[in-house]
């Protein structure tokens, strides 16, 4: 038996009083169910709350935690923290644009990575970091992105 998306935000809401203070811890839970906030869930966020929908978007597209389509099946994340910039971390993230043809923010079109850019991971020892799902790679390369990059294909 399949659940529906809207019985799915239905339980979402069920664990909330309705109280617009409640719209970050909502949206959060919505995306980690969902993987992202589509324009309906947004909408009836905002039914459920109360609140102008234009409040809601304006919450979601404001915090950088927040999905608003959805995510591959594996993030690239590259650090572009001080100790990481140093040490040529741009060129970790230039090669990651090149083998996966997307920018920063980007999914690739067959959903199979996402790419995003971190301000620091606090793994400054092991500059450049890249971070793929929960697997931290430090003293990065351009060399070592490709390796990754092809290992986790293969591991999919």
């Amino acid at each position: 038996m399949d659940i529906r998306p809207k019985d799915l935000l239905v339980k979402i809401f069920s664990g909330f009083k309705g109280s617009p203070d409640e719209l970050i811890p909502i949206l959060e839970e919505a995306q980690n169910t969902f993987g992202y906030l589509s324009p309906e869930v947004m909408t009836e966020t905002a039914h459920f709350l109360k609140i102008p929908e234009g409040q809601v978007f304006g919450v979601a597209t404001f915090y950088a935690l927040f999905r608003l389509t959805p995510g591959g099946k594996k993030t690239v994340r590259v650090c572009r923290g001080t100790a990481c910039h140093v040490r040529r971390g741009a060129a970790i993230l230039q090669e990651v644009q090149k083998k996966l043809g997307i920018k920063p923010g980007q999914t690739t079109e067959d959903r199979e990575y996402s790419l995003e850019t971190i301000s620091c991971f606090g793994s400054c020892a092991m500059s450049p970091v890249m971070v793929v799902d929960k697997t931290v790679y430090g003293r990065m390369t351009p060399a070592r992105v490709n390796r990754i990059l092809s290992e986790t294909d293969k591991g999919s």
